[in-house]
């Protein structure tokens, strides 16, 4: 028996792969019909791989997990290899605030450039941003789908998956032509939680699936981090109920490379920012404008920008913001 006729067996009955089902008479029969040569081979006409959970180049981290996928179908230009390199997981809500969308996005960006391979479900909201980030750092990004190989979920992510398979990686553990639903995403959870050595969650409603994800990494005993939100805010209920039972705060990168044990890279050296809109920020409170109101004038920047631009000058450590006031 090999992982690609279970993981096609389980999907063509609409079932999660658990080996119980390698034992039924239904799946010897299927096994006795399955061209796995000519299965191969229509794979790769669609550009899409498969690793075998008994394959050495399988993710380590992905196996010692307590229900590893019999494997995982794999498209993109990226190397196997990045599966196995060190990695975090960034997840949170849907519908995340611009203050989340720009922490997710920094974040990213930032631990990419240093080599760490950033991980999400390439769901909207804080997923989408933290590829986006990867992306702009340069780095890799892996995006785990809820659905078949073949497919982008959310459609309106076809362009963004584009850019992610042009240096990383897509991967699902389901066959081509598997359409979502709502209990693959919860499945997909546990290999997005899997993979990685640590999950950051930026923010998350009380019954957010990225707690599903933080969970799953909390009973493999990876890292669950979480970032501080307002107490007043639906979007940081779940967030902070995790720091509650025990999470670690973050607030900075640096934080995320201390959990990781990594030594941190000078993030932001001297110099102006590589950040076009950053850098206009920055000039517009270096030439005397004390408030993001103030900024909004000076740069003619929508609101959205300049709030996006100060969280992340005030995550490099480059101003403050006090009760509204900008300091240098």
């Amino acid at each position: 028996m090999n992982g690609l006729q279970h993981a096609v067996f389980a999907a063509e009955r609409e079932q999660h792969a658990m080996p119980a089902q390698t034992r039924s008479a239904q799946f010897r029969t299927f096994c006795l019909n399955f061209d796995h040569a000519a299965y191969l081979e229509r794979l790769t006409g669609m550009g899409v791989r498969w690793i075998d959970a008994a394959d050495p180049e399988f993710p380590p981290r992905l196996r010692s997990i307590y229900d590893p996928p019999p494997g995982l179908f794999v498209r993109g230009a990226g190397d196997v290899t990045v599966l196995a390199t060190p990695s975090v997981a960034i997840v949170g809500a849907r519908s995340c605030s611009d203050y989340g969308a720009h922490v997710a996005r920094t974040f990213a960006r930032d631990l990419a450039r240093a080599g760490v391979v950033v991980v999400s479900g390439l769901a909207r909201g804080v997923d989408g941003w933290a590829h986006r980030g990867a992306l702009e750092g340069g780095g890799v990004t892996v995006a785990v789908l809820g659905c078949g190989i073949d497919r982008t979920y959310p459609a309106a992510h076809t362009t963004l998956a584009a850019s992610i398979c042009d240096r990383g990686l897509i991967v699902s553990e389901y066959p081509p032509g598997v359409t979502s639903a709502p209990w693959r995403f919860p499945a997909r959870n546990r290999i997005v939680a899997g993979l990685t050595a640590a999950t950051l969650v930026v923010e998350a409603r009380e019954r957010s699936g990225a707690l599903i994800t933080a969970d799953l990494a909390l009973e493999e005993g990876r890292e669950v981090l979480t970032v501080p939100g307002e107490i007043t805010s639906p979007l940081s209920k779940g967030t902070n109920d995790l720091l509650r039972l025990g999470a670690r705060p973050v607030f900075d990168v640096a934080d995320v490379f201390e959990a990781l044990q990594i030594e941190p890279p000078s993030l932001h050296a001297a110099g102006a920012p590589d950040n076009p809109v950053v850098a206009a920020v920055l000039a517009a409170v270096d030439a005397g404008a004390a408030s993001a109101d103030d900024v909004t004038r000076a740069t003619g920047l929508s609101a959205g920008d300049v709030a996006g631009a100060l969280v992340e000058l005030e995550l490099a450590g480059s101003l403050t913001v006090t009760d509204g006031v900008i300091r240098r």
